[in-house]
C-alpha cells in the first residue's frame, strides 16, 4: 500500500545493508511516519511487546525476522532456543506469533548452525510474501460481500473495530483488504471507524490508513456503533482477529464482543477476516481457553494526542486515586459470527465448516 504515493510494506530488510530490519513505528502514527531500524533479537522483542509493530499477522512476520537477527549474532542450538523463548513471551494472545516461531524453529533445528542465518532470512521473507498473497485473497473473497450490498445503488456502510489494515499485516490487511478493493473498483463504500479505546487504533491507525488511500470514512466513538446499526446506517461489520478457535470463537480487540451483540440484535451481518494461520486448532472454547493479555493501566488512564499548539502530549484523563484494568482482547462466541473471510473463501464459524475448508491443517 502507499503512503503519500510511495509504496510500503510494514516490515522489510534494509536494502542498504541487506540484514537489518525496518519497521514503521506504529506508536508514532498518525502524527509522524518513523522508520525504525532493528538490529538485534532484543530490539525486535521490544518492538513487538511495546507495539511498535502490532496486528496478529505482522507480529508473526516480525517474530520470524527476530529469529533471523538472533541467528546473525549466534546460530548455536542454545541461541536458537533462547530466541524462540524470548520472542514467544512478548504477546500471549496472537496465535500467529506461536505459528511463526514454530515454523522457524522446525526449519532451523534441522540445519547445521552454519546454514541457519541464510535459511532464517529466507524463511522470514517467505512468511512475509505468503502473508501478502493470503491477504490479497482475503480481500478478493470479502469484496463479494460489499459488491452484493452495492447492488441497491446506495452507499455501502461498513463498520470496523480496531485496526486490521495493511499495517497490521505485511500488506493489504485482513478486514480492510475487501474495503480497499471495493473502493479501488469504484464501489461507493464508506467506513465507520470506531476509535477503539484504550489505544485508539481505529482513530489513530485505521483512519490514517484510509485517509492515505482516499477511502471515505468517519471516526466515531466506540459506543456509537449500535446507534448507527439501529438507524439502518451499517450494512455489515468486518473485523479482524488475533485468534480463532477450531469451533469458530473469535478473539479480537476489546469491545468486539459488544459490536457482535449489537449486530445480532439489529440483523447486521458480522464478518471476521483472517488468514488460516490465525486458527488455533488446539482449542475449542475461546472464552475459557484463550489467554487474554492484560496490558498496562496507563493505556486506560492516559491519552496521547496533538495539542492545539501542534506539540504531541500525553495527558492523564482519570483521577490519580482511581485504579484501572486493561484487558486487551475479548472473545466473541461463534454463534454471533455470521461467517469467516479466509484466503480460501467464505465459511461458517463452525468446527465442521473450518475443518472442511482447512482439512489439511485441522
Amino acid at each position: 500500500m502507499k503512503i503519500d504515493g510511495t509504496p510500503y510494506r510494514s516490515i522489510w530488510v534494509d536494502e542498504t545493508d541487506g540484514w537489518s530490519v525496518r519497521i514503521i513505528d506504529q506508536t508514532k502514527l498518525p502524527w509522524s511516519v518513523d522508520l525504525v531500524r532493528l538490529t538485534t533479537l532484543e530490539e525486535m522483542a521490544h518492538a513487538i511487546k511495546a507495539m511498535l509493530v502490532r496486528g496478529a499477522p505482522l507480529i508473526g512476520a516480525s517474530a520470524a525476522y527476530g529469529v533471523a537477527l538472533a541467528m546473525r549474532t549466534d546460530a548455536s542450538d542454545a541461541a536458537l532456543a533462547q530466541a524462540l523463548d524470548v520472542l514467544g513471551t512478548t504477546r500471549p494472545t496472537a496465535i500467529n506469533l506461536r505459528w511463526a516461531l514454530q515454523r522457524m524453529g522446525e526449519l532451523l533445528q534441522k540445519l547445521e548452525p552454519s546454514a541457519r542465518i541464510g535459511a532464517a532470512y529466507a524463511e522470514a521473507a517467505k512468511i512475509c510474501d505468503e502473508d501478502v498473497a493470503v491477504n490479497e485473497a482475503i480481500g478478493r473473497n470479502g469484496l463479494a460481500l460489499i459488491q452484493e450490498k452495492a447492488k441497491t445503488g446506495k452507499r455501502v456502510n461498513v463498520l470496523t473495530h480496531c485496526n486490521a489494515g495493511w499495517i497490521a499485516t505485511v500488506d493489504w490487511g485482513t478486514a480492510l483488504a475487501p474495503i480497499y478493493m471495493a473502493h479501488d473498483s469504484g464501489v461507493n463504500v464508506h467506513v465507520w471507524v470506531e476509535e477503539t479505546r484504550p489505544r485508539n487504533q481505529g482513530a489513530s491507525l485505521t483512519a490514517w490508513e484510509l485517509s492515505k488511500h482516499g477511502v471515505p470514512h468517519t471516526v466515531i466513538a466506540d459506543n456509537a456503533g449500535g446507534h448507527y446499526m439501529q438507524h439502518g446506517e451499517v450494512d455489515l461489520v468486518i473485523v479482524g482477529t488475533d485468534r480463532v478457535t477450531r469451533q469458530g470463537d473469535v478473539c479480537n480487540k476489546i469491545g468486539t464482543y459488544l459490536k457482535a451483540l449489537a449486530a445480532r440484535d439489529n440483523g447486521v451481518p458480522f464478518w471476521v477476516a483472517l488468514p488460516s494461520s490465525t486458527v488455533d486448532w488446539t482449542i475449542r472454547d475461546g472464552v475459557s481457553e484463550i489467554p487474554i493479555e492484560e496490558r498496562a493501566a496507563s493505556e486506560v488512564t492516559t491519552m496521547t494526542g496533538r495539542a492545539m499548539d501542534g506539540s504531541i502530549a500525553t495527558v492523564r484523563i482519570v483521577p490519580t486515586s482511581s485504579p484501572a484494568a486493561n484487558p486487551a482482547f475479548d472473545v466473541t462466541p461463534a454463534r454471533l459470527v455470521t461467517g469467516l473471510i479466509t484466503e480460501r473463501g467464505l465459511c461458517d464459524a463452525t468446527e465442521a465448516a473450518l475443518t472442511e475448508m482447512f482439512s489439511d491443517l485441522a
